[in-house]
């Protein structure tokens, strides 16, 4: 079904480009402490004779790294609002997986070269000289314990691995990374050269890794407690919109203060028999109303398969919002949002309030998983916007993710921003047609949710 094509936007164009320069800042600002970490190594050395000093100091350099790299990591993880609403949540988790594998190879390389080196310098075997620093120098029994916490953490994060186990297995197994970092820490102080003798360089340290643990604190479990007191959230109704597809309402006081954006998530957590311990990211499927919020969740786990069973009254403690797949990234009067299957859920709500002239594109399987249809069509004949379906089955009435058909049905796409959202498959196969069609890689907006 389509509608007519918009004749008048609303708004003004969106002001600003923070959202473009504050990544780029966050990433000079970790260069410039790589730096720091690399100067404090030059400084405490003196001079570098033989193969034992030249493995030994690369061992200190990449030990450093390390060090420094795991404090980055929990940093970008620590939902710092700054960060989460103006990078996005999954470019920082995409940041965090990739310096993750940075940190597991500095780290492995820490352990090989310094066990090495001092093997070297003193004339002893590799495997003595292993045991002699694991059981004898102060506190780095429980350095090599965080290392093989960290290792194991990493190969759980494989991608290969990851998709065998489910979201919430995953996610509290990652948990340990905070173990691995705590242990790892002491021994840095107790036995870094460039910390035993350098109580500046310790202090430094310290308040590196204290600010870190204030922020982890702060906003992933202060702040959640307090808004949970603050709003006291409610089950009020649950609502079939689709086959396996549930809207779930939920009202609650102050909600206005919560200042969810269209196009942001939380992580609920239901305090119903058997949800209680997983906290799962839904983003917001309707613009946040000051009584009620609306979430919309298809069956695809265990946990949402739940959410469709809650009693109303149940209450419910959400983290958030979070995300930065909002109207601020918006830099132009004309958007298109490409939704696929329940990846319509943000889309739905950006449908209604973005200004500007907006197409929507919404690709399911059947006519019947077109979730929320209704309210789309209802969006689009009251803001005067167009909104095109496309289904798999029954045959003739699909969309080929390319950029000929993507031209074909929305000509002039290449001057427009594109927010993304779907299964993974698809949202892959839409930025390739979207590029493929002329649109330039900064105007094309996706988020994951399920990070």
């Amino acid at each position: 079904m389509t509608t007519a094509r918009p004749a008048t936007p609303r708004g003004q164009r969106a002001a600003g480009r923070l959202p473009d320069l504050v990544p780029a800042l966050v990433r000079l600002l970790i260069a410039v402490g790589a730096g720091a970490v690399l100067a404090l190594w030059w400084r405490h050395t003196a001079s570098v004779t033989g193969a034992g000093d030249w493995l030994t100091g690369a061992g200190r350099i990449t030990g450093l790294l390390a060090g420094y790299a795991c404090a980055v990591l929990l940093l970008l993880m620590a939902r710092v609002p700054l960060l989460d609403h103006v990078i996005g949540t999954d470019r920082l988790a995409r940041w965090h997986a990739m310096g993750g594998r940075y940190t597991v190879c500095l780290a492995s390389a820490h352990v090989l070269l310094i066990v090495g080196g001092y093997a070297l310098s003193s004339g002893t075997g590799v495997v003595s000289q292993a045991t002699t620093l694991v059981l004898d120098y102060p506190d780095l029994l429980k350095g090599t314990v965080g290392f093989l916490l960290l290792l194991a953490t990493g190969w759980l994060s494989a991608r290969a691995v990851r998709r065998r186990v489910s979201y919430e297995t995953w996610h509290h197994l990652h948990l340990a990374t905070y173990l691995a970092v705590f242990l790892a820490f002491w021994h840095q102080l107790s036995d870094g050269a460039d910390f035993v003798t350098d109580p500046p360089a310790r202090l430094a340290w310290y308040v590196l890794y204290g600010a870190v643990a204030t922020a982890l604190a702060w906003y992933r479990f202060v702040v959640p407690v307090r808004q949970a007191l603050r709003h006291r959230l409610r089950v009020a109704e649950v609502r079939p919109e689709a086959p396996g597809v549930v809207s779930v309402y939920l009202t609650g006081r102050r909600l206005e203060a919560l200042r969810a954006r269209p196009g942001q998530f939380f992580r609920w957590r239901f305090l119903a028999p058997g949800m209680w311990w997983a906290a799962n990211p839904y983003s917001l499927s309707a613009p946040a109303h000051p009584t009620y919020l609306r979430i919309t969740v298809k069956a695809a786990g265990a946990h949402s398969a739940a959410v469709a069973r809650l009693a109303p009254g149940t209450r419910v403690l959400a983290e958030g919002p979070y995300g930065a797949f909002t109207a601020r990234r918006r830099h132009d009067r004309k958007v298109l949002l490409v939704a696929g299957g329940v990846g319509i859920t943000p889309l739905r709500a950006l449908f209604e309030t973005l200004p500007g002239e907006v197409t929507l594109v919404y690709r399911a399987r059947r006519p019947e998983d077109l979730a929320l249809r209704g309210e789309l069509d209802a969006v689009a004949a009251a803001r005067r916007a167009t909104v095109h379906y496309a289904v798999d089955e029954p045959a003739g009435h699909g969309l080929p993710m390319t950029a000929r058909a993507l031209r074909r049905l929305v000509p002039d796409i290449a001057g427009r921003e594109v927010y993304l959202c779907g299964p993974p498959g698809m949202t892959d196969a839409a930025r390739r047609a979207l590029r493929g069609a002329g649109v330039p890689r900064r105007r094309i907006h996706h988020e994951s949710f399920a990070l």
